[in-house]
């Protein structure tokens, strides 16, 4: 068979596109949503964030899961928590920022090393696996483990990227001072507000990351001769 297995790459292919375009869309709308109900947001995430905080607890109690890997992600989601002080406002350089993103790498790399541990070999010869559960017949299944990084290990930290506003893309106002480390006076804010009319005062990191994307693909598609650019902007 020739034609099959083509179309079974093409159909790979196109359905990859749409779910990154599906994934893309999703992001900017809810960007979009943060950006109209910035308290709303806050507060769902401050209780989220508890809430992954009260899941590990009782993982660590009930299911015996790995103390230190537990303190690991709770202390984590309590750096996360930080990051909600001038929400959604966010400085990249920010020590707390940066923290963030390597403890986010930090411990999907230790939870992953954790549950693909191989199995060891008993005496009689069967397999058995017991870093934290008594029993093997509690050995997690992969929609277990898949629930445990989408919830526990990668929600807060995607929440938080989809709702905090990246201090590059703000304009300056009053109370920016945190994000663009220059003072601001009122009337400075006047003329810029007047000379940047139709810009949004602020910009979430996962639109800035969809526009940046959505405009580099027109600018290289345009230099490459996949479609003409439109140039009645220029007059």
């Amino acid at each position: 068979m020739w034609v099959l297995p083509l179309l079974g790459y093409l159909g790979v292919i196109v359905g990859f596109s749409f779910l990154t375009l599906a994934i893309a869309s999703g992001l900017y709308y809810l960007s979009e949503l943060v950006e109209e109900h910035t308290v709303l947001a806050r507060r769902l995430l401050t209780r989220l964030i508890y809430g992954v905080v009260l899941i590990q607890i009782l993982l660590s109690v009930v299911d015996r899961f790995p103390l230190s890997l537990s303190l690991l992600s709770i202390g984590s989601h309590l750096v996360y928590a930080s990051n909600l002080r001038r929400f959604p406002i966010v400085k990249l350089s920010d020590p707390l920022f940066v923290l963030s993103c390597v403890l986010v790498g930090l411990n999907h790399w230790l939870w992953f090393r954790h549950f693909s541990r191989p199995l060891p070999t008993s005496r009689a010869g069967t397999n058995w696996r017991n870093p934290y559960q008594v029993d093997v017949d509690d050995m997690p299944t992969f929609t277990e483990v898949a629930s445990y990084f989408g919830l526990c290990v990668w929600l807060v930290p995607f929440s938080l990227f989809v709702s905090l506003s990246a201090g590059d893309n703000i304009l300056p106002s009053m109370g920016s001072e945190y994000a663009t480390g220059e003072h601001v006076s009122t009337a400075g804010f006047a003329n810029n507000a007047l000379s940047s009319e139709g810009k949004s005062k602020n910009k979430g990191m996962a639109k800035a990351l969809v526009d940046g994307t959505r405009d580099w693909v027109r600018e290289n598609g345009e230099l490459m001769g996949f479609w003409k650019g439109d140039h009645s902007k220029r007059f």
